[in-house]
């Protein structure tokens, strides 16, 4: 065997040995290493939204399409909702973004409100409107959503793609199995969302998905003021502190 049909082995083997066993290994520790730098900035992130959202007042977190144009009479609508809250004193939530959330804080904002926005982070980056007092970034969807409904005395969907439905009914269930105090989740617009509802009820509740009251998880309004009222009555009925998330009781009690 010569010298170079030698090296050739050699190198061969050694190509081997470093695709099959120590690039796996290699590239387990950098997977490692992102996934404890994901955890740090995800405790960040929580950290972040938990610090503003305790300060602001009792708010009314307000769902629905980016995608709306200030020409829009829906658009008038939602900026007249959030005036209308911000009026009697709640703090409006929104996704931050342009569409029917710039027309809720653009309507908080001329009431001289409390305006908030969490905004998302999108590879197609959506820009925060300028209508809010108290703006949040966020690149992980699961927090925003924490905070939509833990700092919120009500939810109102307005009319919305997938973002809205699905803001909807992680809430809806959130609600139908108790992590979530029984609030008011509101559908705005019924000739919207009626469409939705029948078919829930002829599919989901004829099939025995979903019990004929569960269907009582929400309600659907087709006046703001009418929205702001049952908002109102809800936050007047309350006995005790209001909490959003409901904790195990061996958590709470060690607190």
């Amino acid at each position: 065997m010569g010298d170079e049909e030698a090296r050739t082995i050699i190198r061969t083997l050694l190509e081997d040995v470093l695709h099959k066993d120590i690039r796996p290994v290699l590239e387990s520790l950098r997977q490692a290493e992102l996934d404890n730098r994901r955890v740090f900035r995800i405790m960040a992130e929580m950290v972040s939204g938990l610090e503003l959202m305790q300060k602001i007042p009792d708010a009314v977190t307000i769902f629905g399409s980016s995608r709306s144009k200030p020409r829009d009479d829906i658009y008038g609508i939602a900026r007249k909702i959030g005036r209308r809250f911000a009026e009697e004193g709640y703090a409006v939530i929104t996704g931050g973004g342009p569409g029917l959330m710039e027309a809720v804080n653009r309507g908080a904002m001329d009431a001289g409100g409390v305006s908030v926005g969490l905004n998302i982070i999108l590879p197609r980056e959506q820009k925060p409107n300028k209508y809010i007092t108290n703006l949040l970034n966020f690149r992980y969807f699961f927090i925003r959503k924490v905070m939509f409904v833990k700092y919120a005395k009500a939810l109102i969907c307005m009319p919305g793609g997938f973002g809205t439905m699905d803001e909807l009914f992680e809430s809806l269930t959130l609600k139908q199995t108790g992590k979530m105090q029984m609030f008011p989740i509101i559908l705005y617009d019924g000739s919207y969302w009626g469409g939705l509802y029948d078919w829930l009820r002829t599919q989901m509740v004829t099939r025995g998905y979903l019990e004929e009251d569960e269907l009582d998880l929400m309600t659907i309004c087709n006046d703001p003021e009418e929205a702001v009222k049952q908002v109102a009555q809800f936050c007047r009925a309350q006995e005790k502190p209001y909490v959003t998330y409901l904790e195990p009781e061996e958590f709470t009690e060690r607190l």
